[in-house]
């Protein structure tokens, strides 16, 4: 059965089941919905869906009208939207065969070659699996069974061909719990990790939104919190990357939902990367049921605040207080949902006065950080920000359909795949061949990588280093020091093996970035290399 067959048969199979629950109720007049939602009535009128039936998205309408108590079932699946938008969601299922499942970034062969990642990152959990995004489809069953996140404890139900399901973006569809007797969040094999929790999953999926409320703090309105049993939790989501994520059902708009994202562009510092851009897009802030719920409707398409509730830096989990030592913060505490939105120059100072970190170096006992994926914040002032492009223009760009029907490509991947739409396009390079664009990408790509090695390089040494200063019995302040010097050269480095373009979103700071870690490094090396002289001199 070729592709697109198989697409239209999960649409059919998706509305079939939508009319057997009941959602096949008789149209309601949407004025009767009005009566009590005004705030819907106001994204709704005179927007792209007005004509579009509250029965199409809800069910239980009309039981919800005879009793209020009685709330309505809302579809969180991709088709509700894909029913309409036949293109956009084709391509977004599209899954790119040349780029394997569950690729460990640190392999030699692979976009971040790292022979230290293991003794760099020693005692987190990124040691135990360290892959590599693919698909969007795929992104909730790929966290589900990574080995880093739930102990391996989620399985497939067919061996490895669920990494080729076709529409597998129901995660129940292709996996499941080996330990379903087990509430217990934990390893249950060898070399895995049990390091997700409800946070982490806010990026992976919106199912929840509705039973979650703003930043995840708990309220007996709320199924779900930031402190909720993780295991029960991801049980009760099933798709990947909800459309409604990125676009208003009701105002048909560009709109952010991710709690911590819309919390650091509300705060009253005004310290974000998006504060200081006078081009930055305007966004109006809109409160739900008491303010249960948030979201921030664009005044137009900005992928870099789109893309940038899940490609960005932010904390996520539970960690350590750096003034104690002490692993005191836990999922309770609003630190654990935040997003710095800032440059990879500001990250260390932004921590510091956060007071956050995320791990223990399993070597030095140090406190360090754990990046995430900032790609957004990475961007954000380069010179194709600067230029005018954006997320979408080299991951997003207009194609056109079988019939010629030009359309937003929803397959977010590599522009190497769409080179004459993105880098080859009139209004970017329309001199450049495709292998000149090419050859110019993996030559930024490998100077890059080769900045990575050396401060991997010099990190190691000062591990080493720290590790020998702590056998010879180094005073507890001079550790420290050099401890702090490992954490500034950690956090300069470790950016851009989180970040997923290997610096070619902003080649200028990442060289800045690694040799400043190169630097920082050499710092705490001499630091513990004086103490040992003067130590030896003393005897």
């Amino acid at each position: 059965m070729k592709k697109a067959a198989l697409v239209w048969v999960v649409l059919l199979v998706g509305t079939a089941l939508w009319i057997l629950s009941g959602a096949a109720e008789a149209a309601v007049k949407e004025e009767k919905c009005f009566e009590c939602h005004d705030e819907i009535k106001d994204l709704k009128k005179g927007g792209k869906h007005a004509k579009v039936d509250c029965v199409r998205c809800h069910t239980g309408i009309d039981a919800h009208i005879e009793d209020s108590d009685k709330r309505p079932g809302t579809r969180v699946d991709l088709e509700a939207c894909g029913g309409c938008h036949k293109d956009q969601y084709e391509s977004f299922g599209t899954l790119n065969f040349k780029k394997p499942a569950r690729v460990e970034k640190s392999l030699l062969t692979e976009r971040s070659p790292n022979p230290f990642w293991d003794k760099l990152m020693m005692g987190h959990g990124f040691t135990k699996e360290h892959a590599a995004p693919r698909s969007h489809k795929f992104m909730l069953v790929d966290h589900l069974i990574v080995d880093r996140a739930y102990g391996g404890r989620f399985q497939s139900k067919t061996g490895w061909s669920y990494v080729a399901v076709p529409g597998a973006t129901r995660a129940w569809d292709v996996l499941e719990d080996r330990y379903p007797d087990s509430k217990e969040h934990k390893a249950f094999l060898p070399e895995s990790a049990a390091a997700a929790n409800p946070t982490c999953l806010q990026c992976k999926t919106q199912d929840q939104i509705l039973k979650w409320k703003f930043l995840g703090d708990r309220d007996e309105k709320a199924k779900w919190d930031r402190t909720s049993n993780v295991v029960e939790f991801v049980k009760d989501l099933s798709n990947s990357m909800n459309c409604f994520m990125c676009h208003d059902p009701h105002a048909a708009k560009p709109r952010i939902v991710r709690d911590a994202l819309i919390q650091a562009l509300s705060r009253p510092e005004k310290d974000t990367l998006w504060h200081k851009d006078p081009k930055a897009t305007k966004i109006d802030v809109k409160e739900f049921r008491g303010g249960f719920r948030k979201i921030a409707l664009l005044e137009k398409y900005d992928t870099k605040l789109q893309c940038g509730q899940c490609h960005v830096e932010y904390n996520c989990n539970p960690g350590y207080d750096p003034n104690t030592g002490e692993y005191s913060i836990k999922a309770a505490d609003p630190r654990t949902n935040h997003f710095p939105f800032k440059d990879v120059l500001q990250i260390y100072d932004h921590y510091n006065a956060l007071g956050f970190r995320d791990f223990k170096h399993g070597l030095t006992g140090g406190l360090l950080w754990k990046a995430q994926h900032p790609e957004a914040e990475t961007f954000w002032n380069s010179v194709h920000d600067k230029a005018g492009a954006s997320c979408n223009s080299c991951h997003m760009p207009k194609v056109r359909n079988a019939k010629g029907k030009v359309y937003t490509s929803h397959w977010q991947t590599s522009p190497r795949n769409y080179l004459k739409e993105t880098c080859l396009s009139a209004k970017c390079h329309p001199k450049l061949t495709q292998e000149q664009a090419l050859y110019e990408i993996d030559s930024v790509k490998s100077f890059v990588k080769g900045k990575m090695r050396k401060s991997e390089f010099w990190l190691s040494a000062l591990i080493d280093k720290i590790v020998e200063g702590k056998k010879a019995g180094l005073d507890a302040e001079t550790v420290k020091q050099a401890q702090e010097q490992h954490q500034k050269a950690h956090v300069l480095w470790e950016w851009w093996t989180a970040e997923n373009s290997d610096g070619f979103h902003n080649p200028q700071a990442a060289r800045e970035s690694l040799t400043r870690s190169v630097e920082e490094s050499k710092k705490g090396i001499k630091i513990v290399a004086d103490a040992l002289d003067k130590k030896a001199a003393a005897k």
